[in-house]
């Protein structure tokens, strides 16, 4: 997956609505199509935002709300309560769209297109270059990124495998390298010596498994004495 880029993720075809688009039209072009979201772009193919489902939910809810007593308006702010009032009242796509919308580049690394989804807790992200919208990059890309089979490199000797762990190993703060020894047969990741405890025995294990051409891991260490720890 860490292969991968944004190109070879994106759904290229993507579905837009201009800005004047009804939200009810484009409520059922969602359920239709089996999407979550439309960009909406300008007149010149611009992005100007994004519609969904989570805006148009927030259309609905807002239909239920109460006219705000004339004691609250007096600390609430207007320019907050008219935007408010148009996102979930409103009736193009113009008015109930995200305009702050969250991009990256056709070049972006899958796990670094992960990691800004986890970090901006959205679902999707545009992929766009030259002011154009060039595809859509959604979770389900990259859970479908997550489960394709990666190409074994062309050298899965079991030195090669051990230089890699050890670099990995020297990368996670976690990891004790002076107690902590390393070695590979057949494929097989072996520790052996100390461990602290299971959740860095744990830790060890996926990072192994994470290295191409391991074929498993052995767990040959032993509890580290308290005398040890203490003096670490």
């Amino acid at each position: 997956m860490n292969r991968l880029t944004a190109r070879d993720l994106m759904t290229a075809v993507v579905v837009t609505v201009p800005l004047a688009t009804p939200v009810f039209a484009i409520a059922r072009l969602l359920a239709e199509r089996g999407i979550s979201a439309v960009p909406v772009l300008g007149e010149k193919g611009d992005v100007m935002g994004i519609v969904t489902e989570a805006d148009l939910i927030r259309r609905l809810a807002g239909e239920e709300d109460r006219p705000a007593s004339w004691f609250r308006t007096l600390f609430s702010d207007a320019g907050a309560m008219a935007d408010r009032f148009a996102r979930t009242h409103g009736l193009r796509a113009a008015d109930v769209m995200t305009e702050d919308v969250v991009s990256v580049t056709s070049d972006m690394r899958a796990g670094q297109v992960a990691a800004l989804m986890e970090e901006r807790g959205i679902r999707r992200v545009l992929v766009i270059e030259d002011g154009r919208l060039r595809g859509i990059v959604s979770r389900a890309d990259l859970l479908r990124a997550l489960v394709a089979p990666s190409p074994e490199p062309a050298d899965c000797s079991d030195e090669r495998i051990r230089r890699a762990m050890l670099v990995l190993m020297r990368r996670q703060p976690w990891v004790d390298g002076f107690h902590t020894i390393v070695e590979v047969k057949d494929g097989i990741v072996e520790f052996h010596g100390f461990m602290r405890d299971d959740s860095v025995r744990r830790g060890l294990r996926v990072l192994a498994e994470s290295v191409p051409g391991v074929r498993g891991v052995r767990d040959e260490t032993i509890p580290m004495p308290s005398v040890m720890m203490s003096g670490t």
